[in-house]
């Protein structure tokens, strides 16, 4: 027998082991045994009696907790058990809270406190209220989006759907209190980073690990940087495999979209956003890889994931929008579908690897038959429009980058020169796109790279 998430000894007592009753009542409880050493072996307590009169007094003066004191006798040694049921609201020890994990014993700090407090109380991480946000702030391109997605799916009443965008987001319930929710300022704000830090998608091709070859951002609602994401890996970091069925030519992704997709989906619905750190997403020769820095449900293990389980989303309110919308199920498929869709198209299948950081998943490329090519999945075609300028914008332009940050990272000092040979050139060729359309002079506006454009660099710099 081994101490264990229930199971703990000391071999004597030290009014500090108050913390491991403090950890065991805010974890799933537990039993702090006295007067065994670290190998189960019976040692015996001294003082025996007088702590089974002095500690149910200073668990409960200290810890605010009634437990059974138990006095036993095993090989004529007698020993303490303090029997720790789980509790239903935060216990801390002189301000501290400390919590059960395995066999040890965790301080909650920071973000972790943070996500422990609400959950004793009910609530999740994204459900909190934030001030300074309201609905006219939100991104009216990005809620028309979900708008046309909800309607596809069918998962949402028709009626809700034309109702104003207040409205809407109270029937999707990412509204407390006369605030909008976390959930509602990272699904929908153009930009959700301004409220929490870390929002974003960050894409880079390795051909080594020490050696990075590109990168991109994706920035914006969070809505909207799966397609994104996607747009980008499959115009720029992926290349497709040809085949020819007859005279039919057949292109293949290295990885099958549908699995890339829900791979995407489930990193950025699970992803723990109070770390402030972005999805990352790291292209090799081989191989593609997306970390999030989230975790999985308390007991689970990755072998549990990879079996049948129930959906237990990290952020309800992000999951709901995004299963409103069709994009993702409420049932914990979704690694059961992955896995299914890379088995029918031959691709090999997908692993996963949970640590102290965060989940990892791999996705490794199919590999062309002898016969097939390999090559860009779209060649586009160069025009005219295709100027020096434009291109060096292009290389500049890394997600979505204010008008003064171009500039700067091209180092142009004239403004005029910069909106007449660069900037205008590319919006007008349908390169670069504004982010808020509607109003080109606003102060918010910032500037990302098209379909178009990304389709364009993969001519330019193959591979």
């Amino acid at each position: 027998m081994s101490e264990h998430q229930h199971l703990e000894w000391k071999a004597s007592w030290r009014d500090e082991y108050l913390k491991w009753v403090c950890a065991f009542a805010n974890a799933e409880g537990g039993t702090l045994v006295i007067g065994r050493n670290d190998h189960g072996e019976v040692v015996g307590v001294p003082d025996a009696r007088r702590l089974l009169e002095e500690l149910p007094n200073k668990i409960r003066d200290l810890l605010g907790l009634v437990v059974p004191v138990n006095l036993r006798e095993e090989d004529g040694m007698q020993t303490i058990e303090i029997v720790v049921a789980s509790m239903p609201y935060p216990v801390s020890y002189k301000g501290e809270y400390h919590i059960r994990s395995g066999s040890t014993r965790q301080e909650l700090k920071g973000a972790a406190l943070d996500q422990f407090l609400l959950r004793k109380q009910g609530l999740h991480w994204d459900a909190v209220p934030v001030p300074g946000a309201t609905p006219e702030t939100l991104s009216a391109q990005s809620l028309a989006r979900f708008r046309q997605r909800a309607a596809r799916s069918g998962r949402l009443a028709a009626e809700w759907l034309d109702e104003p965008d207040a409205v809407l987001l109270e029937r999707l319930r990412l509204t407390a209190g006369g605030y909008l929710k976390r959930a509602a300022v990272l699904l929908f704000h153009p930009d959700s980073e301004a409220f929490v830090g870390g929002a974003w998608i960050k894409l880079g091709a390795f051909q080594t690990d020490a050696d990075l070859r590109f990168q991109d951002e994706v920035h914006g609602p969070l809505m909207d940087q799966v397609e994104q994401a996607l747009t980008i890996l499959k115009a720029k970091y992926l290349k497709a495999l040809i085949t020819y069925e007859g005279l039919q030519r057949v292109e293949t992704l290295q990885v099958p979209e549908p699995a890339l997709r829900e791979a995407l989906l489930n990193a950025v619905v699970h992803k723990d956003y109070s770390s402030a750190i972005p999805v990352q997403i790291s292209v090799y020769p081989d191989r593609l890889m997306i970390w999030n820095p989230g975790q999985l449900p308390p007991e689970w293990t990755v072998e549990k994931l990879l079996a049948k389980h129930a959906s237990v989303p990290f952020n309800p309110d992000v999951a709901n929008a995004f299963f409103r919308a069709g994009q993702i199920e409420s049932w914990g498929r979704g690694i059961e579908r992955m896995l299914d869709v890379c088995r029918t198209a031959g691709a090999p299948a997908p692993s996963w690897r949970h640590d102290a950081t965060g989940l990892w998943i791999e996705l490794p490329f199919m590999q062309p038959p002898a016969t097939s090519a390999v090559t860009p999945e779209v060649t586009p075609e160069v025009t005219p429009e295709v100027t020096p300028e434009v291109v060096v914008l292009l290389r500049a332009l890394h997600g979505e980058m204010s008008r003064k940050a171009l500039q700067t990272a091209l180092d142009l000092k004239d403004d005029e020169h910069f909106r007449k040979s660069y900037l205008l050139p590319s919006l007008n060729a349908g390169f670069v796109e504004r982010t808020i359309p509607d109003k080109p002079n606003s102060r918010l506006q910032k500037y990302r790279m098209t379909t178009k454009g990304a389709t364009l660099l993969v001519t330019l710099e193959p591979g």
